[in-house]
C-alpha cells in the first residue's frame, strides 16, 4: 500500500472557485489575553486544578528499592538450573544460612525461580509500615503463579537495607501449553506481593521544622508557576497579612512558612487552592499502536489536505499445460499472474483548526484511519501549519 499526502497552500485554495469535491471546515478564532495581567482570568480552555494535583513538595519524594530473591513453591514452572546457574547458587546459599548442608549432588528441582524485587519507599513512612512490592523473573521460568517470595532484603541507591519483602506472589497472567498449541495471556513471569514489604528503616526527614517549602510542577510552565504564586500570595495576604510565595523558574516555586504554624498545617491550607493550569500545545503520536493524542491548545493554520491510498494486489495462479494426445510433448506448468490495482476515491479537504473541536471534526470528515491521521499530522507539521509540538513515541 502506497500512501500519498498532498498539502497545498492556503491562499491558492482560497482563490479557486470552490468545486463540489471540497469539504470546508472553519470556525471563529478564539480570544487570547491582550496583556500579561490577564493571566489569571483564563480563556475557558485551561483546566482548573488544585495545587496538590499539579505540583508536589520537593521534600515529599519517593525512593526506589531493589533486591534479589527466590520464589519457591512453583509447579514445575521455575528456572531450569542448567540454564540459570545463579538460581542453584542462591538455593545452596539459602539452605546453608538455614543450617542445612548441601555438599555434593546437583539440584534438579524446577519449583524455584530467581527474581528481582522492586518497590517504592513513600515519603514520611515509619518503621513497621507495609508497602507493595513487584516481583519479576530473572531466569527462564515460565510462570510465577502459586509461588511464594522468600524473605528478600530491599536496598536503596546508597546500599543500605530499608525494607524486607516476603509473601505470596499474585500473578494476573497465565500460560497453558499442549503438544500442538500454547496460549499465553498477560505476563505470567511478573507479579505483585500486596503489603509484602515491611519498612525496617525510615528515611530521615525534618519536614516539621522546614521554614521554606519548595513546590515542583509536574508539567513545567511559566504561566502556571505565576498563577500558583499569585494564588498563594492572595491567600496568605488575607490569612497571615503577608506574601509568602515567589516563582523561581518554570518548575520551582519557593514558599516561606509563616510563624506560629506548622509546615504540615500550612501546606494543608494552600494545597487545595484552585489554579488554572496551562501548558504548551502538544500532539503525541504513538506509531506502534496508532494512538494520537491532541492537546486542547493545538491550532492548525488553514491548509488543504488530500489523503488517499493505492492498493496493488498480485495473485500468482500457475496453470498446468497438457500436451496433445499421442504427441511427444510433456506436461508443464505455465506461470499465470493477475495484477489488480485499486485506488479508492480520495477527497481534498480544506482544514482550518482554530479550536480542538473543529480540528477533530475536520480530520473525521476526511474519513481516514489513525495511521492516516498520523501521516497527515506529520505532513502538516512539515508544512509549518501545525502550531504545536509534535511528539513521536
Amino acid at each position: 500500500m502506497i500512501g500519498r499526502l498532498v498539502l497545498l497552500a492556503a491562499m491558492a485554495i482560497a482563490t479557486s472557485s470552490g468545486a463540489a469535491d471540497y469539504d470546508y471546515v472553519q470556525a471563529s478564532a478564539p480570544s487570547y489575553p491582550s496583556s500579561p495581567s490577564a493571566l489569571g482570568s483564563g480563556s475557558g480552555t485551561m483546566a482548573a486544578s488544585r495545587i496538590k494535583d499539579i505540583a508536589q513538595l520537593q521534600a515529599a519524594r519517593d525512593n526506589q528499592l531493589v533486591g534479589y530473591g527466590l520464589v519457591i513453591g512453583l509447579k514445575g514452572t521455575g528456572d531450569s538450573l542448567r540454564n540459570a546457574p545463579f538460581t542453584e547458587q542462591s538455593i545452596r546459599a539459602m539452605l546453608e544460612n538455614l543450617g542445612i548442608a548441601t555438599e555434593g549432588g546437583r539440584a534438579r528441582a524446577k519449583n524455584v525461580a530467581a527474581v528481582i524485587v522492586t518497590a517504592n519507599l513513600p515519603p514520611f513512612v515509619q518503621s513497621g509500615a507495609r508497602i507493595d512490592v513487584t516481583v519479576s523473573s530473572l531466569g527462564d521460568a515460565t510462570s510465577l503463579a502459586g509461588g511464594t517470595l522468600v524473605m528478600t532484603p530491599l536496598r536503596a541507591a546508597d546500599g543500605d537495607i530499608y525494607a524486607v519483602a516476603q509473601g505470596s506472589v499474585i500473578v494476573s497472567g497465565f500460560s497453558a501449553q499442549g503438544q500442538a498449541e500454547s496460549l499465553t495471556q498477560g505476563v505470567p513471569t511478573a507479579g505483585r506481593v500486596p503489603n509484602g514489604g515491611i519498612i525496617e528503616r525510615q528515611v530521615a526527614a525534618e519536614f516539621g521544622d522546614t521554614s521554606v517549602l519548595t513546590l515542583q510542577l509536574r508539567n513545567p510552565d511559566f504561566s502556571t508557576a505565576v498563577r500558583i504564586t499569585d494564588a498563594i500570595n492572595a491567600y496568605t495576604a488575607q490569612r497571615f497579612g503577608m506574601s509568602t510565595a515567589a516563582e523561581q523558574d518554570a518548575r520551582t516555586i519557593r514558599i516561606r512558612r509563616p510563624e506560629k504554624i506548622s509546615a504540615a498545617r500550612f501546606y494543608a491550607e494552600i494545597e487545595n487552592l484552585i489554579v488554572e493550569s496551562d501548558g504548551p500545545a502538544r500532539v503525541v503520536v504513538d506509531e506502534r499502536t496508532g494512538t494520537v493524542v491532541i492537546g486542547q491548545n493545538v491550532r492548525i493554520s488553514r491548509v488543504a489536505i488530500s489523503h488517499g491510498a493505492l492498493t496493488v494486489r498480485i495473485t500468482e495462479m500457475p496453470q498446468v499445460v497438457q500436451p496433445e494426445p499421442f504427441s511427444r510433448g510433456e506436461t508443464a506448468v505455465e506461470p499465470y499472474t493477475v495484477i489488480e490495482a485499486d485506488q479508492p476515491d480520495a477527497r481534498v479537504a480544506i482544514l482550518d483548526g482554530p479550536d480542538l473541536q473543529t480540528l477533530v471534526a475536520g480530520l473525521n470528515r476526511l474519513g481516514v484511519k489513525p495511521d492516516g491521521i498520523i501521516a497527515i499530522l506529520q505532513g502538516i507539521k512539515s508544512a509549518g501549519a501545525l502550531q504545536a509540538e509534535l511528539v513521536l513515541q
